[in-house]
């Protein structure tokens, strides 16, 4: 936008999904979602953003074990706090958004020296239980490391409240919605039981940016959250819980707003959409346009995966009309599974000679 400059523009580092616990008594794979969420915060650092946002299960359980829970309030406190004075503007009432003991935002915490504040919602796995009702949130919000927002204690009468941002010219409207069971929730929407807060002046100046963490695609007839029903004053939504990273914003025409999904950033199931690159974005807001500048994750363990029709591989056919073939095909098998490993040994090594610096053709822009 012309005569605007960096002062006006908010940068987000916006992520999903990490799951940081998952398979951690695995001797393999037990350190890769917490050096993973540790790789996403150091871009953070590294990228010089403002915020971050997490759009759910930021944790694989909803009681983390004790490491899952050091390695990310240690990955917090390593890259987001710091002498560097953060340059958001809080303009909403920080008690109707953030409850509890702390009901302010944490880089407005005068004990605190917080540079990068992170936002983050719960989702299906990290969500409140127990006593008190508490989720693992609550704990790094009392901590002063996370913000802990869009809360939806009754799911069948939901009131989502933004939280004001300013920079500059810049005015952001953050909306969240944590998990919700999806039956549940579709049936709370159609029933008109979800409101909405707008700013009260100047609705048009706002940039209306919201995250969830639902199905995204119709597994069964109610057991999702249409992208309609979500208000058409909204210019991006961040959708949480779909593992399958689709980083660049999709139109919706009908709604007129844009859909970003990031996707996990670890893989927790073997399914093909959790074998593509798994990448971060930091979304640049400058006024009512927007940019986003993917960035692929270098710790992410790679995996391939490939369907074989044996009636359709040449030597496998000839092996059919063998007896006792059974050797030569689990060979023949052998195989083709060490040329998947080659493969993803040769993608890891690519990744890691990503270094992932911004440049025109990296960089996406919307308007």
């Amino acid at each position: 936008m012309p005569g605007l400059s960096a002062a006006d523009t908010i940068r987000i580092l916006v992520a999903t999904d990490n799951h940081v616990g998952f398979a951690e008594k695995d001797a393999i794979r037990g350190d890769d979602s917490w050096n993973s969420f540790h790789e996403v915060m150091c871009l953070a650092k590294r990228e010089d953003v403002d915020m971050v946002l997490l759009a759910g299960d930021l944790f694989h359980d909803n009681k983390p074990s004790r490491k899952s829970m050091f390695n990310v309030m240690r990955s917090l406190r390593m890259n987001c706090y710091g002498e560097k004075p953060c340059e958001l503007e809080l303009l909403s009432d920080s008690s109707e958004i953030f409850q509890g003991a702390f009901d302010h935002v944490n880089y407005e915490d005068p004990d605190i020296n917080v540079a990068i504040p992170v936002f983050s919602i719960h989702g299906n796995h990290d969500d409140p239980s127990g006593e008190g009702h508490l989720a693992a949130l609550d704990l790094l919000q009392a901590a002063g490391l996370v913000n802990y927002y869009g809360r939806t204690p009754e799911s069948d009468n939901i009131q989502i409240k933004p939280v004001l941002i300013q920079k500059g010219i810049t005015k952001l409207a953050l909306y969240g919605m944590s998990n919700v069971r999806d039956e549940r929730l579709f049936r709370t929407f159609r029933d008109g039981k979800v409101k909405f807060f707008q700013p009260g002046t100047q609705k048009e100046d706002w940039f209306n940016l919201m995250s969830v963490h639902q199905n995204h695609h119709a597994y069964t007839e109610k057991g999702y959250l249409p992208e309609n029903f979500l208000p058409d004053f909204l210019d991006l939504v961040v959708w949480g819980h779909e593992h399958e990273c689709l980083i660049e914003p999709t139109h919706n025409p009908e709604t007129n707003f844009s859909v970003m999904q990031p996707g996990s950033s670890v893989a927790t199931s073997l399914m093909p959409g959790e074998a593509v690159p798994k990448h971060v974005a930091v979304l640049s807001i400058t006024g009512r346009e927007y940019s986003v500048q993917p960035l692929r994750l270098k710790t992410v363990r790679p995996f391939i995966m490939r369907e074989i029709v044996l009636a359709d591989e040449p030597k496998a056919a000839r092996l059919a009309k063998k007896a006792n073939n059974r050797t030569e095909l689990t060979r023949f098998l052998e195989g083709l599974v060490h040329e998947m490993i080659k493969q993803a040994n040769t993608e890891w090594e690519e990744a890691q000679g990503n270094d992932g610096e911004r440049d025109d053709e990296g960089t996406l822009r919307y308007h």
